[in-house]
């Protein structure tokens, strides 16, 4: 297969394509294709959408590959796109960053470290595509144990898990996406300031799974 027919192919797969995809991803779809050749593909259409005069990027994010709009056009790509920006409350992005540092981790790990009940913003967290539930820990109460979900990689625009940012740079970068949407006149919509106490959600509903296999009430405090 020729290179410039494979990189006429990615180029529609990531414009179809609703999420970032692997190169992996790619080459089950190009399997006439070598991963030396998509990879090869791949970085060139990179060079190429990065021209000044282009309106759109083939960026790196999440672990996979897709079309993004050039920042600097933000501002008009707003007008149309009027959608809330998501601000996230310093109780939510401490949350997710013991989160991302320490996973997979239980509640009780997360509320040992941030010594506070985190049940409603794991929940609203878990509802907003930015943690998941991976499974249970092996320990007495079979407690839900969790981790960052792709939102999160493509919120704070990470290639992968080793470029976690810090707590500061998690609130600079979200400060900049808000900035730029509030010059649109878009303004956030702010997560993560559930009240903690007895009345928080004891967990958020594991993804694909029936109602029966919500966590009941105790088991993961006595951990």
């Amino acid at each position: 297969m020729e290179r410039e027919q494979i990189e006429s192919i990615i180029e529609s797969l990531l414009f179809v394509a609703g999420e970032p995809l692997t190169v992996k991803r790619i080459g089950e779809l190009i399997p006439e294709a070598k991963r030396k050749e998509v990879q090869a593909a791949l970085m060139e259409l990179c060079r190429r959408w990065e021209a000044p005069e282009r309106g759109l990027r083939v960026v790196e994010v999440a672990g996979g590959w897709q079309f993004q709009t050039a920042p600097e056009n933000a501002p008009w790509v707003g007008r149309l796109v009027q959608t809330r920006p998501v601000r996230l409350s310093r109780p939510a992005i401490e949350t997710l960053a013991i989160v991302a540092y320490n996973q997979p981790v239980t509640r009780a790990e997360i509320e040992e470290l941030r010594a506070v009940d985190s049940g409603g913003v794991l929940k609203t967290l878990c509802e907003h595509g930015f943690v998941k539930i991976v499974g249970r820990k092996d320990v007495p109460g079979k407690p839900l144990i969790y981790a960052t979900d792709k939102k999160f990689m493509e919120f704070f625009r990470l290639k992968s898990l080793a470029e976690l940012p810090t707590l500061r740079e998690m609130e600079e970068i979200q400060e900049e996406r808000i900035k730029a949407a509030e010059q649109q006149g878009r303004l956030p919509l702010e997560l993560g300031d559930e009240p903690a106490g007895e009345d928080a959600p004891e967990t958020a509903p594991e993804p694909g799974r029936e109602p029966e296999d919500r966590e009941e009430p105790g088991p993961e405090s006595s951990e």
